[in-house]
């Protein structure tokens, strides 16, 4: 089946729903008023739909009235497809000067969730309107707290991944880029396409005194400056090159005055793998090089080191199939195969982990702009371009309509295997 002449006519609606949704933006798992735009919008589609217990999810489903002994309705044995977009925004103060800037301070939706949003609401529509022509069920998981709050894990504990009443048989997600790609192209990457995320915070915990002795206090600063250093240097002469680690620091606090030693100083970091490998060897690195530097000198310090987000894994056979849909839908020209994955992380390798599936970048620039010097995803100046939003509530819905036909036709097995001729080239 196909839905791509649905599209247009949702185009406008979309862009309304999501300039409210930035007008409005929230942080975290708990989205109250950005989850009520959600059902409103949803209202009067014949969907299944729970709400989450420990965030303000929304995990909606969609019953194909196709699936083979179904009747009017999909059961345990249909086949079911997972589409996810994350909902929350960012504590940063948007300067874009749009028209629908948010109203809300010190909050912006400065890496395009409310286009995620929109666009998987676009899907649910259009799916809902072919409802009996699908070959199974759709799940709609519409996550909050991506950005640093696991929303993903938090719905994959209350189960979204079986909210049709069986494990779903692949997920798909998809992510805008303010710069990175052209207008309208959408980015694959078979295998590893994102780094891991995980967060450092460390106190160095000395005795303060006077500037003009430190021979009487413990000074925690030279100390912070020095941890600082070492961990570059570590970086450099413990890991493979090939196998890259980043590890930048983002937060010193220390002081309240140039001439009072301070009794402590802190700093945050946030470190990027991209194999399970140096994940855990930075987790025992990390600390063993703190705890030396502070012993060194003196001090003591406090490393809490925080394991985030997995590596974001795309499976390679569906990543294959993502590839024909989108050249068959939007042609070679906007298909974009990274050759190299980037640094960025996603909570949705989460649902990567457990079920086969891809994630897909979107470029959303503006048409005809410098995408490759404008402002990226989670600047204050970040902007990205309504004209999208079709496209991507065309794929996303594509996508789950063809591939419950093939898994309906008893073909999951035959799903396109990885062409080795393919270019392996990024725009």
């Amino acid at each position: 089946m196909t839905v791509t002449a649905d599209a247009a006519e949702l185009a406008g609606d979309l862009a309304v729903l999501r300039h409210q949704l930035h007008r409005e933006p929230e942080i975290g798992l708990v989205l109250p008023r950005t989850q009520e735009k959600v059902l409103t919008a949803l209202t009067g589609l014949p969907l299944d739909i729970t709400l989450g217990s420990d965030c303000t999810s929304v995990t909606a489903v969609l019953r194909g009235g196709a699936a083979a002994g179904s009747g009017n309705g999909s059961g345990d044995s249909a086949p079911a497809v997972l589409l996810r977009a994350d909902m929350d925004a960012l504590p940063v103060q948007e300067r874009t000067g749009a028209e629908f800037t948010s109203t809300i301070d010190g909050a912006m939706h400065a890496c395009g969730h409310d286009l995620h949003t929109s666009m998987l609401i676009g899907a649910a529509h259009m799916l809902a309107a072919n409802r009996e022509k699908l070959a199974g069920d759709v799940v709609f998981m519409f996550q909050p707290g991506e950005e640093g709050f696991d929303g993903a894990g938090v719905m994959i504990r209350e189960g979204v991944l079986d909210a049709a009443g069986r494990r779903v048989d692949a997920a798909y997600g998809m992510h805008v880029f303010a710069g990175l790609e052209p207008h309208g192209v959408f980015a694959t990457k078979r295998g590893t396409m994102m780094s891991a995320s995980d967060g450092l915070n460390v106190t160095v915990l000395g005795a303060g005194g006077h500037g003009s002795a430190p021979h009487n206090a413990k000074d925690p600063v030279p100390v912070l400056t020095e941890m600082v250093t070492a961990l570059q240097v570590m970086v450099t002469r413990q890991f493979n090159m090939f196998d890259p680690v980043v590890l930048t620091v983002g937060v010193i606090n220390a002081g309240t005055k140039r001439n009072i030693i301070p009794d402590t100083a802190r700093f945050e970091a946030t470190i990027r793998t991209f194999s399970e490998a140096s994940q855990e060897k930075m987790m025992a690195a990390v600390p063993r090089l703190l705890k030396g530097i502070a012993a060194a000198h003196g001090v003591d310090v406090d490393v809490d080191y925080r394991r985030e987000y997995p590596v974001t894994v795309t499976d390679e056979d569906e990543t294959a199939y993502v590839e024909t849909v989108v050249d068959e839908l939007f042609g070679e020209q906007r298909h974009s195969r990274w050759a190299i994955p980037i640094s960025g992380s996603e909570d949705f390798s989460r649902v990567l982990e457990a079920v086969p599936g891809s994630f897909i970048g979107l470029g959303a620039s503006a048409p005809g702009s410098d995408y490759a010097n404008a402002a990226f995803n989670h600047s204050p100046y970040a902007s990205f371009d309504d004209g999208v939003l079709a496209d991507g509530a065309t794929l996303y819905a594509e996508l789950a309509a063809r591939r419950l036909d093939r898994l309906a036709a008893g073909s999951a097995s035959t799903t396109p295997a990885a062409d080795p001729a393919a270019p392996e080239e990024t725009r």
